[in-house]
């Protein structure tokens, strides 16, 4: 049996990957995931991100982010719209996280972009999650 929802899964595989302490996680490559990583390193939650060829559809290698203190940047990552339940948000009315010290993934008509940039823009979509 496939996993049903895949973006929770890489979301996932980030936050035990960074409380494990791990260099590193692979995930499955997929065109939404590959511009979820691109968001997270353009927001510094983590350090970079590498496509790796196989036979398959590929894995995306995300290098994680720590602090001096070796505590990870990534405190907390949150599916908001899953499979089951679609959210969806106007551009006036697209979450803050944490009163903008967070950040929350937008999926909209003109790509996968943060609510920041999605304000900017003035466009809304499905709000894929919040990272803080």
């Amino acid at each position: 049996m496939g996993i049903t929802d895949p973006v929770a899964d890489m979301l996932t595989r980030i936050r035990n990957g960074a409380k494990a302490g791990k260099k590193w996680v692979d995930i499955p490559a997929s065109k939404l995931k590959r511009d979820l990583a691109r968001i997270l390193v353009e927001e510094h939650y983590v350090a970079n991100f590498r496509q790796i060829e196989d036979k398959k559809q590929g894995e995306i290698r995300v290098f994680l982010k720590y602090d001096n203190n070796e505590k990870p940047i990534i405190h907390g990552i949150k599916r908001v719209s899953k499979p089951g339940l679609r959210k969806y948000s106007r551009y006036k009315k697209l979450p803050r996280v944490l009163n903008g010290l967070g950040i929350a993934i937008i999926s909209t008509s003109s790509g996968v972009m943060t609510d920041r940039d999605a304000r900017r823009r003035g466009v809304g979509g499905e709000v894929i999650c919040y990272i803080w």
